[in-house]
């Protein structure tokens, strides 16, 4: 009896907290990894910096929307599936709704250009550097761990395709796995997932076989709903790289069929660029764009279901795996290695879109002086950045 109010006041303090981080959380995927690493780690402390460490690379190497599933496993962690589904709509709701909003009455506003958003791009830059200095402090503390993660960040830049930053996982686990296979790990810490394996299992079972059934079912009956869920599933389940890479995918899929003009992508697009949380609810503008309001909710559930499907059947397996004595090494090189994957983001592309000018450097600063010595909350860094950004447009 005394459990259930318990859990009740935990999902309460998740969605609170997700729906804060989806109101504030502009530029793109690395900055929400930013962003999650500062409320959920350093402030609230749901898990540790290992833990954090490994979650991202997990994600790192499943196809979709990998903030989102940081997000949508920091959730699972602390209070079960209904703790991921809480985090999820948290996260999600507030751009979700801002674009349907946007594709029902304002498509053809252009926004991409304005001072406030530029701001709130100067404001990424902050709290990635942040995010990167605390997190290079934990996981890269000798030099051999900070060899890899230059490894990772020269190969990064250098080679910038969708399936570089699984190969560079993959190369830092094994140079780990060489390197610290027969280290002892003491500070190692325990992960509890509330997810049996069996439940694990049909979310795997499942993601595969809409995988394979959808397209057979999008041809069998031409209804044009299930099509539709077809097309965001697949852009869901096989795009590798965050969101930036769906972007060209929805458009073969929806602009050459005529479901949509090229100019209502590109307002989209830009709309799309303009609110916080994960790039991957451009599918609700898309939606929303071509079937309304009901559209736009099911093109949402449609993209981020593999997602969720993902992250719920492996982590119950990554919790095995990462205990492994012979495993541990390979987690050390790869934890280095998402240091710097972060850092080659951290450059391009929040620095190089948002840091064009000196005045944006000292702007930049300012900002990362409140958040790191005075310890201003995140919200506050965000309002100031939008305000400074609009009135730097002045100048």
């Amino acid at each position: 009896m005394n459990q259930k109010p318990a859990t009740i006041k935990l999902l309460w303090e998740i969605l609170i907290v997700s729906t804060r981080l989806g109101l504030t959380s502009f530029g793109g995927p690395i900055a929400h990894l930013g962003y999650f690493h500062e409320e959920y780690i350093r402030r609230r402390k749901w898990m540790d910096e290992k833990s954090y460490a490994d979650l991202v690379a997990l994600c790192q190497f499943l196809p979709g929307p990998a903030s989102s599933q940081v997000g949508i496993g920091i959730g699972v962690i602390r209070a079960g599936v209904l703790g991921g589904i809480v985090s999820f709509l948290g996260f999600t709701l507030p751009s979700v709704l801002a674009l349907i909003l946007f594709a029902v009455v304002l498509q053809g506003l252009n926004i991409s250009d304005t001072g406030w958003l530029h701001g709130l791009k100067i404001v990424a830059v902050a709290v990635v550097a942040h995010a990167v200095l605390g997190m290079a402090q934990k996981l890269t503390p000798d030099l051999k761990r900070k060899a890899i993660a230059l490894f990772a960040l020269v190969g990064t830049l250098l080679w910038q395709t969708a399936f570089t930053q699984i190969g560079v996982i993959l190369i830092a686990g094994f140079l780990g796995f060489l390197l610290y296979k027969n280290q002892k790990d003491d500070s190692d810490s325990a992960m509890s997932f509330p997810v049996s394996r069996r439940f694990a299992v049909i979310c795997l079972t499942l993601f595969f076989g809409l995988l394979i059934v959808l397209p057979i079912l999008s041809e069998m009956t031409s209804i044009h709903w299930i099509a539709m869920f077809d097309s965001f599933y697949r852009s869901g389940s096989l795009v590798f790289g965050g969101g930036h890479v769906v972007l060209p995918l929805l458009e073969r899929e929806f602009v050459p069929t005529g479901l949509l003009s090229e100019e209502a992508f590109l307002a989209g697009y830009g709309a799309t660029q303009a609110v916080p949380g994960p790039l991957f609810t451009f599918a609700a503008f898309i939606g929303a764009a071509i079937n309304g309001w009901q559209g736009g909710l099911l093109a949402t559930f449609a993209i981020f279901l593999p997602a969720f499907l993902l992250i719920i059947g492996t982590l119950p397996f990554w919790n095995s795996l990462r205990r492994n004595p012979t495993i541990k090494g390979a987690l050390q090189g790869m934890n280095a290695a998402v240091v710097g994957i972060l850092i080659a983001a951290f450059y391009q592309p929040i620095w190089t879109t948002s840091i064009l000018e000196p005045i944006d450097f000292a702007f930049a600063a300012i900002l990362f002086s409140m958040l790191v010595f005075w310890k201003l909350p995140p919200w506050t860094i965000v309002v100031t950045g939008a305000i400074g950004g609009w009135l730097l447009s002045f100048m």
